[in-house]
């Protein structure tokens, strides 16, 4: 079981502004400037956004489960941070912006995917075209979060979601994930040829028969 939390008033920023001088983030090696990016080769490129793109890639291991607690502003990366998690709970101040087309940039860790399964191309493509603020309300009516509580109430919230999982047999629960990550590229009929493997697996196991 993961938590993802933002230390302080909001989850996550997202982009520091440093990123678009010569310098970037000064005392930090290792991650280029939005400046040297553009001046690195397609490949080389590719391989340095493909580094950032499997770091939020692991939250889809089957068995781990990841909740976001999101506080004040998720923007951009912070954004796509919060939608690589299973789970989102907002606090009422909550809002959450794609703004990496106001800058000039698209978003680029998987978020686009990841936010259209959530809620819908048209609704994702009015969301990170518009690079607007979607605040707690909003994000709960059209299923980007599963729950909105108060500022105060966000840390207790998450507790009692952590306990439950914890309650649930650990190979049940990753089972259970790794059916629901395939189900969109799957058939009805894939679909249910899986289940049918995974309860025999997990059937196994409890008699005691598991290889």
């Amino acid at each position: 079981m993961l938590v993802v939390r933002g230390e302080g008033p909001s989850f996550s920023a997202g982009l520091d502004r440093q990123m678009f001088t010569a310098k970037g983030l000064a005392g930090i090696e290792g991650i280029p400037s939005v400046l040297e990016l553009a001046g690195f080769g397609h490949e080389e490129a590719s391989a340095e956004i493909a580094g950032y793109q499997h770091g939020l890639g692991v939250f889809a291991r089957p068995g781990l489960v990841s909740l976001a607690l999101v506080q004040g502003h998720a923007v951009g990366a912070g954004f796509q941070l919060s939608l690589a998690c299973d789970v989102r709970i907002a606090a009422e101040d909550a809002q959450f912006t794609m703004a990496e087309v106001s800058l000039g940039l698209v978003p680029d860790l998987g978020g686009t995917k990841r936010l259209l399964e959530l809620v819908g191309y048209s609704r994702a493509a009015e969301i990170c075209l518009t690079a607007r603020r979607v605040d707690a309300a909003e994000a709960l009516r059209i299923g980007l979060v599963s729950a909105v509580v108060a500022p105060d109430e966000l840390a207790g919230a998450g507790e009692r979601f952590v306990s439950r999982i914890l309650e649930q047999p650990a190979a049940a629960v990753a089972e259970t994930k790794a059916l629901l990550l395939a189900a969109a590229n799957r058939t009805q009929t894939e679909q249910e040829r899986a289940e049918r493997e995974a309860q025999h697996r997990q059937l196994r196991a409890l008699a005691g028969l598991a290889e």
